[in-house]
């Protein structure tokens, strides 16, 4: 990999990242004056960017050396929340998998999905209701996917965190 391509991705991995910032700054003012498509824009945005910055830092094996490579010069570490994009892929973008494999072994018709502020694992509310697809708590900024929980604080220091690493590269 060139000098030039590692200034690219890096490029890319801030852009990414800003994106991300300013998708949670929106995200965070849906709070306070509620627009369902803007929350769930929002998240789209981040989990999004979030993953172009996974598939750059953690490509395909036929480019495992150049993730490698970046994720050095960043001091990105391997177990980094990041580096797993299941949920993310779960969430938004495999979602009509989901669905269909969901009806494949469910013929009730309960489906809740985009739910807001549905009970979470929090340790004061308990399960969230069952059948709950896609839900997004703004009380502690985490998603739900099925039985699955991702703290999108976590995603966002991350992601603020390679941002960082990567102004010494970037102009």
């Amino acid at each position: 990999m060139t000098g030039l391509q590692e200034m690219v991705l890096i490029g890319e991995i801030a852009l990414q990242s800003k994106i991300a910032q300013r998708a949670a700054e929106r995200l965070r003012a849906t709070h306070d004056n509620f627009d369902h498509v803007e929350t769930w824009y929002s998240i789209q945005s981040i989990l999004v960017a979030a993953g172009n910055v996974s598939k750059i830092l953690w490509p395909r094996q036929k480019y495992k050396i150049r993730g490698e490579k970046l994720r050095q010069m960043l001091k990105v570490e391997q177990d980094n929340p990041l580096s797993n994009r299941k949920f993310r892929n779960n969430f938004f973008e495999h979602y009509d998998e989901r669905v269909e494999e969901y009806f494949q072994g469910n013929s009730q018709g309960v489906y809740i999905d985009l739910a807001m502020n549905p009970s979470f694992r929090s340790g004061i509310f308990g399960d969230p209701p069952l059948n709950t697809h896609r839900g997004y708590n703004s009380f502690n900024n985490t998603l739900v996917f099925r039985d699955e929980t991702l703290d999108l604080d976590e995603i966002l220091i991350a992601l603020d965190h390679i941002h960082s690493n990567c102004r010494s590269y970037c102009l």
